[in-house]
């Protein structure tokens, strides 16, 4: 499930990155920009190849919080460990007291 949610969130931001590089590097030219005062010391190819992995971990950012935020509260205080194995004095134990 884990790997499920994973593409969820990676595959769509894959795509919105990709459509947000376009659209800003069609307005803006990379050998214009600069870095605090200075010009970026990277080739056109460096400038696009950051910029697309910075707005690909942004959007995923994006899409992971709304997954999380998407949990039912059943998901989210669900105990990982199988009844037998949970230590004692666990809440979830299935014990009473």
């Amino acid at each position: 499930m884990l790997a499920q949610r994973l593409m969820w969130i990676a595959w769509p931001a894959f795509l919105v990155a990709g459509v947000i590089e376009m659209l800003v590097f069609a307005m803006v030219d990379p050998q214009d920009l600069h870095w605090f005062g200075s010009p970026l010391a990277l080739s056109r190819e460096g400038v696009y190849t950051v910029a697309f992995f910075v707005f690909w971990v942004l959007t995923m950012v994006s899409g992971a919080l709304t997954t999380l935020l998407s949990l039912s509260p059943f998901e989210v205080n669900r105990c990982p460990l199988p009844v037998t194995d949970r230590p004692e004095g666990c809440p979830k134990n299935g014990q009473c007291g």
